[in-house]
Parts: structure tokens; C-alpha cells; sequence
């Protein structure tokens, strides 16, 4: 019983190491990309139904983005508010979309987040009614 958990041992062993020791195909470098957003900024203020464009710094952009499709929340006191997408689906590159402010409370505490490699939020700002 023994001489036979030995030898599987052993073989299990020897295909792990084997395994191990193949080639592995190189994958293509990725970056995480988080660009600063410019606009919104501190003193901005938006009324609630109009469009504005949110824009952020592309300059420094890799070649490779791990995740180059965008998506932009509201933020609300600190928080990402899910309930209020305010655009999705662009590509990060792009360095600016068109958004409408949506139906919410007035307050001076808002922001927003660019999601696509990470999430990167804005200053705060105000929203009007």
C-alpha cells in the first residue's frame, strides 16, 4: 500500500513539475489608466435636466488599457450612487461625454466617478433645480 501512494506521489510530482516548467505565452502588457477629470470641477454648478460634457485628461493614456469601455455614476455625499448612470459604454480614450443631470435634490455636495480602469471621482460641485 505504501510502494503504491509512493510512486503516485512521486508521478504526480514529477507532472506537476513538468507543468510548471512549460513555456508560458507572454501576454500584452495592460496599464490601469485612472485620467483626472477636469470638468466637473470645484465651483461648478448644473441644473437638474440640462446636458453638460464630462471631460477628463487623456494625455498621459497607455497603449494597452486593461478596461477601455466607460461608465460615469453620480456621487452623492461621498457615495456612488447606482440609481443615477449618467452615461456608459464610451470609450475611455475618448476624453469627454455628454451627460444630463438628473432629477435629484438640490445640494453643493455632488460629484461624479469615470469608471473604466478604476474609478477616478471629481471634486465636488452643485446641482440646482
Amino acid at each position: 500500500m505504501m510502494t503504491s501512494f509512493t510512486t503516485f506521489f512521486f508521478t504526480f510530482l514529477s507532472l506537476f513539475a513538468m507543468a510548471i516548467s512549460l513555456p508560458v505565452a507572454r501576454l500584452q502588457t495592460r496599464d490601469v489608466f485612472v485620467p483626472p477629470i477636469t470638468y466637473p470641477h470645484a465651483g461648478t454648478i448644473w441644473k437638474v435636466g440640462d446636458y453638460h460634457n464630462v471631460t477628463w485628461n487623456t494625455d498621459d493614456a497607455p497603449v494597452n488599457i486593461t478596461n477601455s469601455v466607460g461608465e460615469i455614476y453620480l456621487v452623492v455625499q461621498g457615495l456612488i450612487d447606482f440609481n443615477h448612470k449618467l452615461g456608459g459604454g464610451f470609450n475611455i480614450r475618448d476624453g469627454r461625454t455628454v451627460v444630463q443631470v438628473p432629477s435629484v435634490s438640490p445640494a453643493n455636495d455632488y460629484a461624479i466617478v469615470l469608471f473604466g480602469d478604476s474609478g477616478n471621482f471629481s471634486p465636488n460641485f452643485t446641482i440646482t433645480s
